[in-house]
């Protein structure tokens, strides 16, 4: 199998990826579906709105066209009609152009959301270039176009010269019927014949839906490179966050060893765990863990015990209990409260006698650990 040589779009986009596509204008989109809602809100307006328009465009000329002698002759009555013409059109027009408007912003909002983005509009020299442009055009995508358009001809027309033979009687019919009625009839047709030719769109935007969205997709696929690019532009170089991690982990872990000279008690497995206890009655309602760790960690909190005089004592069970069930600087859990009691207690009357921290290992067996706090 060849290797993947890092130019191969071969990863999904990332949110990123996909946002700063947006920002530049580069979404999903159908021409297709487009222009299928906008012909159906054509159709849907002349249907529902056209013999209203009709009647006001055909009241207003009856109105504008019998103007007094007088008016004729004032510019300024003339320039007042005229204005009062141009309103009223642009009134009736108003839910017109309200639905194609709608209808206009409706394609992008199904696809891939709207997006004004001034760089998609500013002018690139590079448009220009004939040399890109011929490559376009017989590049593959340029063939789907093309592809497109012949399906939408032949379909189209198809449709048309099927509309036309049915209706044929009713077109011819159109010669024998009065002035008003006929014209009446021939836009009912004309609107009837635009809708059936727009309903064409359906199966075509159906198709080139689902293929722009995916086309939009690949575009946006990244390559292994371009990927740790944007690993690096977003959280930085790796071995930077690996040091950062690292450093932090020395800090935490400095601070930790800081609190053991403070604690009560340390408690051991005794060789692969180490938990350093504290509590204070008039502060604390519970004791806390101050220091807790494995292996190296564990020697290491034994050892700063030893150098500051904080007994240390072997209970196994305990201290296991006690490194996976509590957090750093947590109060231990209510089912451990009678075991560390008694072996606060035990510390207590240890710390009483004389010389005790020559006494050698301290150990404490058969401390109560509930079964959901046991750890093998």
């Amino acid at each position: 199998m060849a290797q993947e040589s890092g130019q191969e779009r071969t990863h999904e986009a990332t949110p990123r990826r996909k946002q700063q596509a947006k920002e530049k204008g580069q979404v999903a989109q159908s021409r297709e579906l487009n222009t299928l809602l906008m012909l159906f809100s054509s159709g849907v307006c002349a249907v529902f709105w056209g013999p209203h328009l009709v009647r006001d465009i055909s009241q207003m000329f009856t109105s504008f066209l019998r103007i007094d002698r007088n008016a004729i002759f004032d510019p300024r009555a003339m320039a007042g009609l005229f204005s009062e013409a141009i309103i009223s059109i642009l009134l009736s027009l108003a839910p017109f152009f309200a639905i194609l408007t709608i209808a206009a912003l409706a394609g992008p909002i199904i696809i891939g959301g709207l997006n004004f983005s001034t760089e998609a509009i500013s002018f690139k020299p590079e448009k220009l270039d004939p040399v890109k442009g011929l490559q376009r055009i017989f590049a593959w995508r340029g063939l789907v176009e093309l592809l497109k358009a012949f399906v939408k001809f032949v379909v189209i027309g198809a449709v048309a010269v099927l509309f036309l033979y049915n209706q044929s009687d009713a077109y011819i019919g159109l010669a024998n019927e009065p002035l008003v009625p006929a014209i009446a009839h021939a836009a009912h047709l004309l609107i009837w014949g635009f809708m059936a030719i727009a309903a064409t769109l359906i199966l075509i935007a159906a198709v080139d839906v689902p293929f722009q969205i995916w086309d939009h997709n690949q575009q946006l696929k990244m390559t292994t490179q371009e990927l740790r690019d944007e690993s690096k532009e977003t959280e930085g170089d790796p071995e930077l966050r690996g040091r950062i991690k690292r450093m932090q982990r020395e800090l935490a872990q400095r601070r930790m060893m800081a609190e053991v000279p403070k604690a009560d008690v340390v408690v051991t497995n005794p060789e692969h765990y180490s938990v350093a206890l504290r509590y204070d009655q008039r502060k604390m309602s519970a004791p806390v863990v101050v220091a807790k760790g494995a292996d190296l960690i564990a020697m290491q909190i034994r050892t700063i015990a030893r150098e500051h005089n904080v007994p240390i004592l072997q209970a196994p069970p305990l201290a296991r209990a006690l490194h996976y069930s509590t957090e750093l600087n947590q109060e231990i859990p209510a089912g451990l409260y009678h075991a560390v009691a008694k072996v606060l207690a035990y510390v207590f009357q240890l710390k009483r006698q004389p010389n005790w921290q020559k006494q050698g290992n301290h150990k404490l067996d058969d401390l109560p650990i509930p079964d959901d706090l046991k750890v093998d």
